[in-house]
This record gives structure tokens, C-alpha cells and sequence, in this order.
């Protein structure tokens, strides 16, 4: 982790809205109404001048300047999964291995009407020998980032943090989802979602600095990162609230570096400077967030979910605290999901190496 982030040249956006900095800005008073009036009237809201801001194009143009990097596709027997690897293979982000049953494969590419004939098949009999020998390929170093095919996370995740892969290179592996929400101005990054279940006070730091990774490399310098919870009081009823004080004074002390650190916030004052304002938070981070981090993974799929069914965001996943990303698709991701999932893999792939 850098305590100073670097300068980096990948930034379609690079402004937050005047009215979105003098409701940071505001002192610890209420603001009278038409203050208030004319902070609402700026702020973006669900009828935003933002649809499609197109920080996934921005992803995908990035990894179009180099060459598609080699991903081992784990136990792609089925039409989704096989359409995941070649929509990603068309758009030049990876060159795919596919790893499993030689046969099974190309029947459901068949079935599919793909061709997956240009890359190799690694044959494989079952799912925790292809996971094992994908594992394999990346510590060779012959791939540089893993898919997920038809096979269980826990079976692919069993096999990357097994001491016998020599993968994992932190001591925690999390997911960080990368939103371009039509509401908000700029991107979000959630985490973790999918794979921390009720993450202690330990694994919580861990995915914090994950995030801050994903965030230094897809171009944002100092994020704004808040610890969400139900309230932004500190509740001694409410452990998620005690971990959030916690976090952030492990960043007052160096423990968590390379971004503001805030909270416990709730939704709300997370991400809107008027709610911030009106519950009198001084913060940076209040209003303004760059990252979410949820309490567990109930709230955080929770979240996920609501910002792409009811606010039409766009999701790009990857898990990271391996030596290689891994893409964990799913059969009911968009194509758009799956292509701008495999460009921020393909991101921070180039940059591990």
C-alpha cells in the first residue's frame, strides 16, 4: 500500500460540482432554506444530468492500448460461462485458456454457437482439478489473471489460498465492485459484497486497503473512503458503529494509508453532501464518497443489488489479495458486466506485473 498515491493519468473524471463542494463546505450550522433550496437544485438526484458517464468505456479503451493478457477460465462447461471468456477474448482484454472437460466444452460451445477452437483447452475432469491447475498456471506465471466458469466460488477461492498455490499475497482476499451509477458523478467502489461473510475487525482493515488499492489503480490519487453502518453515531448496541471508530483511528495511526477514512456513516450522509450537511457532518469524506465499505456481506449484497435493479447502476467486479485478480462471473451479469469486469481485471492484472 502507498502512504503517498501516485499521480495517474487515468481519470475521465477529475471534478466534483461546485454545489457538491459548498455542501462539504458548509459550517456546522444548518443552512437556512434557500440555501438548502439551492444545494438540492444542484446536487444530482435520480433524475441526474449523469446517465452513462462511461467509466467502463474508459476502462475498456485503457486495455485496448496493449496486448489482451492470458486468463485461465475455470470450468467453462456451460454457455454463459464460454460466452463470458470469448466476449472478453473479442474485445482484445484477455487471450483465454479454457480449463476442464476437453469434450464438455466444446459441445456447449456448440450447443452456444461459439467457437472457442483459436485458444487452448486444458483438460481437466472436474471442477477442483481444473481450480488446481489454474491455480498452477498462475504461479507459473502463464496466465495473469483467473475467470470463474461453472464452478462454486468456494472451490475456485479453496484452491487460489491454498498454501500449495503460492498465489495468496496478502493475508485476506476481498471483492471490490466498481459502479458507474447514472445518480452519481463519479465511480463507486463497494466492497465486500460477495465474499466476506461477518469480516472481524482485522479482515475489515484488510479490505479496506484492498479497496484503496483498486482505487490508487484505476486512476483515483486519495479516495474518500466511508465505513458504513445504519447510523453515523458511534452505538455501543451496533458493533458495525464500534468497527467503523476503530478503522478510522487505524488510519489516524498509519494503520490503513492512502485515503481519507470516515465513519461509522450512514447511506445517506455517505453520499449526499445535503444529508451530510443537514446531520452536521464535517467531514471530507461525507457526501463524497468514493468508497463504501459495508458492515457484512448481507448489507453489502443488499446494496449491490438495489444500485443495479433500482438505480441502474453498471457493476464491474474483481477479487483481489492474490497475486492475480479473479473475475467472478455470474450467469446473471449483463455482457456489458462481464466485458468492464474483465477490463478492471485486465488493470490490475498490468499492474502486478
Amino acid at each position: 500500500m502507498r502512504a503517498t498515491p501516485p499521480a495517474n493519468d487515468f481519470r475521465p473524471w477529475d471534478t466534483v460540482s461546485a454545489a457538491r463542494r459548498l455542501a462539504l463546505e458548509m459550517p456546522s450550522t444548518m443552512p437556512d432554506e434557500a440555501a438548502r433550496a439551492s444545494i438540492e437544485q444542484s446536487v444530482p438526484t435520480l433524475a441526474s444530468p449523469f446517465p452513462g458517464h462511461g467509466f467502463h468505456q474508459a476502462l475498456l479503451e485503457k486495455c485496448r492500448s496493449r496486448n489482451p493478457l492470458p486468463a485461465a477460465v475455470i470450468y467453462p462447461i456451460d454457455g454463459p460461462s464460454l460466452a463470458a471468456a470469448v466476449e472478453a477474448a473479442e474485445e482484445r482484454l484477455i487471450v483465454p485458456i479454457l480449463i476442464g472437460p476437453a469434450a464438455t466444452i466444446e459441445r456447449a460451445a456448440s450447443a452456444a454457437g461459439l467457437d472457442v477452437s483459436p485458444w487452448e483447452i486444458v483438460d481437466a475432469p472436474n471442477e477442483g482439478v481444473a481450480a488446481a491447475l489454474g491455480a498452477q498456471l498462475a504461479h507459473q506465471g502463464r496466465v495473469q489473471m483467473l475467470m470463474k466458469g461453472s464452478l462454486h466460488t468456494d472451490i475456485l477461492l479453496h484452491a487460489v489460498l491454498s498454501h500449495a498455490s503460492g498465489l495468496r499475497s496478502s493475508a485476506w482476499v476481498s471483492h471490490v465492485f466498481l459502479f458507474d451509477v447514472p445518480a452519481y458523478p463519479k465511480p463507486l467502489l463497494l466492497s465486500d459484497a460477495v465474499i466476506a461473510i461477518t469480516p472481524t475487525l482485522e479482515q475489515k482493515a484488510m479490505i479496506c486497503r484492498n479497496a484503496i488499492e483498486v482505487a490508487h489503480t484505476i486512476g483515483i490519487d486519495l479516495p474518500k473512503l466511508a465505513i458504513l453502518s445504519a447510523t453515523e453515531d458511534v452505538e455501543p448496541t451496533i458493533p458495525s458503529t464500534i468497527d467503523a471508530a476503530a478503522l478510522c483511528k487505524m488510519a489516524d495511526r498509519g494503520q490503513i494509508t492512502g485515503a481519507m477514512v470516515d465513519g461509522p456513516l450512514a447511506m445517506d450522509n455517505a453520499i449526499n453532501p445535503v444529508a451530510a450537511a443537514a446531520k452536521e457532518i464535517i467531514s471530507p469524506v461525507g457526501g463524497d464518497a468514493d468508497i463504501l465499505i459495508v458492515p457484512n456481506l448481507e448489507a453489502g449484497n443488499i446494496l449491490y443489488k438495489s444500485l443495479t435493479y433500482f438505480a441502474d447502476a453498471q457493476a464491474a467486479g474483481v477479487v483481489i489479495g492474490a497475486s492475480v485478480p479473479i473475475i467472478l462471473a455470474s450467469r446473471a451479469d449483463s455482457v456489458q458486466t462481464r466485458i468492464a469486469s474483465a477490463a478492471l481485471a485486465s488493470v490490475l492484472a498490468a499492474k502486478m506485473t
